[in-house]
């Protein structure tokens, strides 16, 4: 049986407007965060698109960003139903509700398998790769316990602890709440190869979940943005098994950062798969040693709402109608864009100490920051630190 959860309102994309996402994020220099600043400021997707092109002209691009024909993003569509997947935006049924409230939350995924394991509460489980056996048996076992407690379990399809929870949560049988696998790459892509059987068998029995196109293989810059998924659509993650340097930490860094839980399971000081999750553990981390640990943990959020949701997360009637924001005027944005390049460092700086150190308004600056981006100048981070790019 499911524990209770709240869940937002959702609605569904037209044909068209979700045509018109998937042209908007599949443009060059256009990420999540860019999307939403797009989207907050034109009210559509269809408007922003028309207006990208003079935008990055404005911020100094020396060839034309010219976004995918409407043509290009129905193939990309074709491809995905062939992959027997759907294309979800944020805010419709089967994106997980969570991962909303997110920094910089995916415009859109395509998942293959069943739309409730993405409302229900999760716990995220992840570890080593190379975890010693006795590991990948007690993600197994917690997997199990914790499907078996209505918890779905969401992870990356990695190998070592990855794949144990991933087949004791679909150990739980019919009776359990499930798995959710997080791939790196396409939908239709399997990595690592040999785990074709239990990612068709997630796609079947659970939750299959891809940010990037079909057909891409995934390489290293995919890795953590699949992790920020992993973390971000949980109430909790769940290290078992870390080094140093493991891209588990980085699941547990983010979880940490948009408010969620950070529970670690200890190790021998004398092993250094385990320094990992000693070192959060020191850190504040939540110690656990089984599924009743971790349950016991979560109980408190368990009846908690979830949080607001993206302002964009739905298509608004009033988006569809209206432009949200009226930029400045041009002689305001003439003036600006000589002032603004030269205040912003290498180094990541918040945009409210660009308002404060130029004096001009924040509608100026953000304007001048989304030229800028789209141009290839400047990186933007989440918690609305801008950065110069350096390529």
């Amino acid at each position: 049986m499911l524990w209770p959860m709240s869940t937002s309102r959702s609605s569904v994309l037209t044909r068209a407007e979700r045509l018109d996402w998937l042209r908007l994020i599949r443009t060059e220099q256009v990420g999540p965060i860019t999307f939403f600043e797009l989207l907050t400021r034109y009210g559509t997707a269809a408007r922003a698109l028309e207006a990208v092109p003079e935008l990055a002209r404005r911020g100094g691009r020396a060839r034309p960003l010219t976004p995918p024909s409407r043509a290009k993003a129905e193939a990309e569509l074709r491809r995905i139903t062939a992959a027997g997947a759907r294309l979800v935006a944020m805010g419709e049924p089967g994106y997980p509700p969570r991962l909303a409230e997110i920094p910089d939350p995916p415009p859109l995924v395509q998942i293959r398998g069943h739309d409730t394991v993405a409302a229900a509460p999760a716990v995220a489980l992840v570890g080593a790769r190379t975890a010693a056996l006795p590991s990948c048996r007690l993600a197994g076992r917690m997997a199990a316990d914790l499907a078996a407690a209505g918890i779905v379990v969401v992870s990356g399809l990695a190998r070592g602890i990855d794949a144990a929870a991933h087949d004791g949560a679909l150990g739980a049988g019919t009776s359990g709440a499930g798995t959710m696998g997080v791939v790196a790459g396409g939908i239709d892509v399997v990595y690592p190869p040999e785990h074709a059987a239990l990612q068709a068998r997630i796609a079947t029995e659970g939750l299959l979940l891809a940010e990037q196109p079909p057909g891409v293989e995934p390489v290293a810059r995919h890795f953590p943005r699949r992790n920020r998924i992993v973390a971000g659509s949980t109430l909790a993650t769940v290290v078992i098994e870390a080094a140093p340097r493991s891209g588990s930490l980085i699941t547990a860094r983010l979880a940490g950062d948009y408010g969620r839980e950070v529970l670690a399971v200890p190790g021998s000081p004398a092993d250094s798969r385990s320094e990992g999750c000693n070192r959060l553990i020191r850190d504040g981390a939540t110690l656990v040693r089984d599924a009743a640990d971790v349950l016991e943990a979560i109980r408190p959020l368990l009846d908690k709402p979830l949080g607001e949701p993206h302002p964009l997360a739905l298509p608004h009637p009033a988006l569809r109608d209206q432009v949200l924001q009226s930029g400045p005027d041009d002689a305001e944005l003439d003036a600006a864009r000589g002032l603004i390049p030269p205040l912003i460092a290498a180094d990541p700086m918040g945009v409210d100490d660009l308002v404060h150190a130029s004096g001009l308004t924040a509608a100026t600056i953000l304007t001048i920051l989304l030229e800028l981006e789209l141009a290839g100048r400047l990186i933007r981070l989440p918690g609305r630190m801008v950065s110069l790019s350096m390529g």
